[in-house]
């Protein structure tokens, strides 16, 4: 008689943070029909207003998640969380989310011994950037790196295509001129062409569940690890 013993492996549970934001809701809806995850917390201001048996879903301030540390476990962190200067016109709020959220969140990672966590940031990120946004996403990346989590992935995406539920009216008009100029991007140009959110989360979620060479992804690579997925 053949023993089975330890050949099932034991379900994870995955963190996600922004998961009513285009791409974290995508990544949330592939998690759970994933059998490697028995269980996906999200940490959120507002509700996903989706019933699962995997979901277990947190309402909290995200500026005070670390006031959260002992729900904050699981086997991975998804880190989705982001705005736009449009959005948030005040650079100090916009700090707070852009920066300020993913660190925290790689504090508690290291703090409850989370080996893997996955962040988006954006192309041209740069903490040495004259630009505020660049600057303030290549800041985050350099303090995420520093909390030393094991498995540490960022993501650089460049223009996020899809549709979003709240009205970005500028990026729309954006994305449509994009739709019109990834024809025109070739060769080291193809890392500027909008990428759809489908492949930023199944890139995420590769990589949450193997290892990969690479700390920091630019677009044409999210797409070719996506495909592995």
């Amino acid at each position: 008689m053949k023993q089975t013993f330890g050949l099932m492996e034991q379900k994870k549970t995955a963190i996600i943070l922004g998961a009513t934001g285009l791409t974290g809701n995508i990544l949330l809806k592939k998690l759970l029909t994933d059998n490697r995850y028995k269980k996906v917390k999200l940490f959120s201001r507002n509700s996903v207003n989706l019933q699962h048996e995997k979901i277990e879903e947190h309402l909290i301030d995200l500026f005070e998640l670390e006031n959260y540390q002992d729900l904050f476990n699981g086997d991975e962190v998804f880190c989705c969380v982001g705005s736009t200067q449009k959005k948030t016109p005040d650079n100090e709020v916009y700090k707070k989310v852009d920066y300020g959220i993913p660190l925290t969140a790689a504090k508690l990672a290291k703090k409850n011994n989370i080996q893997k966590f996955v962040v988006i940031s954006a192309l041209g990120a740069n903490a040495e950037s004259k630009f505020f946004y660049n600057k303030t996403k290549g800041e985050m990346e350099n303090a995420v790196l520093q909390q030393k989590i094991e498995e540490t992935y960022i993501l650089r995406p460049s223009l996020i295509s899809g549709k979003r539920k709240e009205k970005r009216p500028f990026e729309f008009l954006w994305k449509q001129v994009m739709k019109l100029a990834n024809f025109l991007m070739c060769g080291p140009l193809k890392k500027f062409r909008s990428i759809h959110p489908n492949y930023i989360a199944d890139a995420m979620i590769f990589l949450a569940n193997n290892s990969y060479s690479k700390t920091i992804i630019e677009s044409e690579e999210i797409k070719k690890i996506a495909s592995k997925n």
